[in-house]
């Protein structure tokens, strides 16, 4: 009995321990003022559905969309100012169906092809030429997987029906 009581001691003291910490995170790198400016700004006009913009905008024309940073399972460009867009009212992110345990709910899995398509955009932020700025967004001004955004920007030359990118100029977390 003693023996069983020492052995028990041992262990809850042990188990106080002060545990290891883990090594803190690097800081972040400080975003560029581009991209400062454009998270600072707010968004003009009524936002609209990916869906509806996709089918009438054309390069040169400024919209204002609102959607969720979701459409697939890297929705952010690595260290690029780009990431995609979706469209809540025709994808479904997974945690929003009862009962799915996807891990990565941002990749709508469970969503067509088709609609995948016709229910995204590409936003990207660029510089003074138009060129897209060399660093990640992720994680910063909110913006992170499944975060509700209004963007207003300029459609891009390429678009097309098949292919919205909007050149960000104002964005806007949260609803």
């Amino acid at each position: 009995m003693k023996t069983t009581c020492l052995l028990i001691a041992a262990a809850l003291l042990a188990s106080c321990k002060e545990k290891p910490t883990q090594a803190a995170a690097p800081p972040a790198k400080a975003a560029s003022a581009a991209l400062t400016a454009v998270l600072a700004t707010p968004p003009t006009g009524e936002p609209q559905s990916i869906h509806l913009v996709r089918s009438s905008a054309k390069p040169g024309d400024v919209v204002t969309l609102s959607g969720r940073i979701m459409g697939n399972a890297t929705p952010f460009v690595e260290g690029r100012a780009a990431f995609i867009l979706g469209d809540p009212d025709i994808l479904t992110a997974c945690n929003d169906t009862p009962g799915d345990k996807c891990e990565t709910p941002w990749d709508v899995c469970c969503d067509s092809p088709e609609d995948k398509k016709r229910g995204i955009a590409t936003i990207q932020i660029v510089d003074a030429e138009g060129r897209v700025l060399k660093e990640s967004v992720e994680g910063v001004g909110g913006l992170e997987k499944l975060a509700t955004l209004t963007v207003t920007g300029k459609v891009a030359e390429g678009s097309s029906a098949d292919l919205l990118i909007v050149n960000a100029r104002a964005i806007r977390s949260g609803k």
